[in-house]
């Protein structure tokens, strides 16, 4: 597991390539656990910007969500055992419509082949 720092620190310089592109020297992107690709939120702080891994924002909203459940009193298998009543209202919502109007459509398209 990587771990958090929540002191300020100098890493390193780094400059700004011909396309806008920076380099995260290979030792912090090690340290971070960030591969080719990885996103990053980037936040402008006065004069200043601050490069956000969007794992660690991914991973404070999950800490949120689970402190929030819990502190409502939910556990982990109450929460699944509402998961096939919410899927079915998912799917009801999403694609009954949807398959409604195709089967308007082809009824339209076939009546107008007899013709």
């Amino acid at each position: 597991m990587v771990s958090r720092q929540t002191t300020l620190e100098y890493l390193t310089t780094t400059k700004i390539g011909e396309k806008g592109q920076l380099t995260v020297p290979k030792q912090f992107r090690k340290d971070l656990g960030l591969g080719a690709g990885a996103p990053f939120a980037v936040l402008r702080l006065g004069d200043g910007l601050v490069l956000l891994p969007e794992q660690q924002r991914f991973e404070h909203l999950c800490a949120q969500v689970s402190s929030a459940l819990t502190g409502a009193g939910l556990t982990p298998q109450a929460i699944l055992a509402t998961l096939p009543e919410a899927r079915k209202r998912v799917f009801a919502r999403r694609y009954k419509k949807s398959n409604s109007s195709k089967n308007i459509s082809r009824r339209q398209s076939r009546g107008q082949r007899g013709k």
